[in-house]
């Protein structure tokens, strides 16, 4: 098999029925840069593995591209229910909660922020989704076309920092809520049981993290609707009105519009990876619009609840008191055990389970950005890189436990951060220099010297990190800016200053890089 070629080993698999509900995903083919020889003859230790994978049904397509042939699935719903699940979560429920204890902010506020901030978040993810059925590429492998073949390994690097982080983080969220109705179930057991549940499910990949997700929302919808009529029932309710003024409260209100910001954009570094088996002449509109329903309405409804149920700790010392003891959990239980009894604990055991379906994105595309960093990575099948991220965060989610609150918060602000930047890039490349879809020669992902040089990318991306810095305003750290836009505390402006500062800077660095090296 000569060593300049991409060739193919390709095994028959079963294709998406009519319905579009059954799929045996994953070939293995294109293996990158044209390096396949030692890992695709029958006796390499990666066929053997990949054989074994197959053997079970597990996916075994990596960052390949995915061919015209077996991009058969036709069901436009299940983009739209594979966000509804992932975000239709206790994780999003603790967003919202955030306003009132760390930020105090009443609820008006609170809400306008979230409706309009989460807007902003998702048409991100919405718009590179539509990339996926249009090239058949992964998220971090189109991203080659705007940071170069090897600068895009940098942005891999962030990407697998952050679904780790997010994973960990959620993690924490659901044993809190195992915790929150039985104490002597220690955290890291909470953990461990989320964690491997998950592991399960995105081992075997597209198809059955697609089958979960397409249904998971039910029930965590159903039980957000009890907490919702039950602590309406309770009265317990403070809408913080009057509106509070001045410094202070802009500063609040911009760096809580920075947390929800970061988790609503948090899914733009892999969008792209839940389409790529959607036809090439899939509507981009519906795509569009599938993903838009799936992620506003679950992120607005539970932020909403999330905020609604915090405002009861500034004037009900029980819920004071449980939202001290067990964080967000202990909110829930506050709300769902004393009224209902077995029933209600039976509820938070549920929504803990719901964590599952936020991770699964998580974990199934951290093992598609460790591919995209080397040669040697991508020889290590999908599923293996699955297990290895599991065991990583894992080991962050345990002795971060009793840290909750103050980790989310800034781990919130960081990842919008570093995704506005991403945005930056992105979006001024797509838009100014390729004109659009038309610009692209998606067989060019595997060849440098056809992509950029990624110089003005990555020139660009420290230049948005020093406008994040500048805008910042964590406990931490504030930065000049962040000093400037509220009392005290300051406001967070990260992610404005950390997009425009991109921006700007690639339009000047790129125009000079396609003058001179023309590409």
């Amino acid at each position: 098999m000569s060593s300049v070629e991409t060739k193919r080993v390709e095994e028959k698999t079963k294709q998406w029925d009519s319905a579009g509900t059954d799929v045996e995903v994953g070939r293995v083919s294109d293996l990158d840069g044209g390096n396949s020889s030692t890992l695709t003859e029958d006796n390499s230790l990666y066929a053997k593995l990949q054989a074994f994978a197959g053997k079970y049904g597990v996916e075994q397509r990596g960052i390949e591209r995915v061919p015209d042939d077996e991009r058969t699935d036709t069901t436009m719903s299940q983009v739209g229910t594979l966000w509804l699940s992932a975000n239709m979560v206790v994780s999003s429920f603790a967003i919202g909660a955030l306003a009132v204890p760390i930020f105090d902010l009443g609820y008006v506020d609170s809400a306008l922020t979230i409706f309009f901030v989460n807007i902003l978040g998702i048409v991100p993810v919405c718009f590179f989704s539509t990339f996926g059925p249009r090239f058949g590429l992964r998220q971090m492998v189109l991203s080659r076309f705007y940071f170069g073949y090897y600068g895009v390994k940098l942005v891999a690097c962030f990407n697998i920092l952050a679904c780790l982080g997010w994973s960990a983080v959620n993690v924490i969220v659901g044993s809190q809520l195992i915790h929150a109705i039985n104490h002597d179930v220690p955290g890291y057991a909470g953990i461990l049981v989320i964690a491997f549940s998950t592991l399960f499910i995105c081992a075997f990949g597209y198809k059955l993290v697609h089958i979960y997700e397409r249904w998971s929302w039910i029930p965590s919808f159903i039980i957000f609707l009890i907490v919702l009529g039950t602590f309406a029932h309770s009265g317990n309710f403070h809408s913080g009105l009057p509106l509070a003024t001045g410094p202070a409260e802009a500063g609040a209100v911009l760096s809580f519009a920075a947390s929800v910001f970061g988790f609503a954009t948090g899914w733009a570094a892999y969008a792209a990876d839940y389409t790529v088996y959607q036809p090439a002449d899939s509507s981009r509109a519906s795509v569009f619009f599938w993903t838009f329903g799936g992620l506003f309405f679950p992120l607005v409804f539970t932020e909403l609840l999330g905020a609604a149920v915090a405002s009861a700790i500034t004037t009900n010392q029980a819920y004071s008191d449980a939202y001290s003891g067990s964080g967000v959990g202990g909110l829930l239980a506050q709300v769902l055990v004393p009224p209902l009894g077995r029933f209600g604990e039976f509820c938070i055991v549920v929504l803990a389970l719901s964590i599952i379906a936020n991770n699964c994105p998580n974990i199934y595309s951290v093992s598609l950005s460790l591919q995209v960093l080397a040669h040697a990575t991508e020889r290590v099948p999908r599923f293996l890189w699955t297990a290895v991220g599991t065991g990583v965060y894992i080991a962050i989610a345990i002795p971060g436990y009793d840290h909750f609150e103050s980790a989310l918060e800034n781990f919130l602000l960081l990842i919008g951060y570093w995704l506005a930047i991403y945005e930056g890039v992105c979006l001024t490349e797509h838009f100014i220099f390729r004109r659009g879809f038309k610009g692209y020669r998606p067989e060019d992902y595997v060849v440098p010297k056809r992509l950029p040089p990624g110089f003005a990318a990555i020139s660009a991306f420290l230049v948005g990190v020093a406008g994040a810095v500048l805008g910042t305003a964590q406990t931490w750290y504030t930065g000049h800016i962040g000093k400037l836009c509220g009392a005290d505390y300051g406001g967070d402006v990260g992610f404005e200053l950390a997009f425009s500062f991109t921006a700007v800077t690639y339009l000047g660095l790129r125009s000079l890089e396609t003058w001179h090296f023309g590409r």
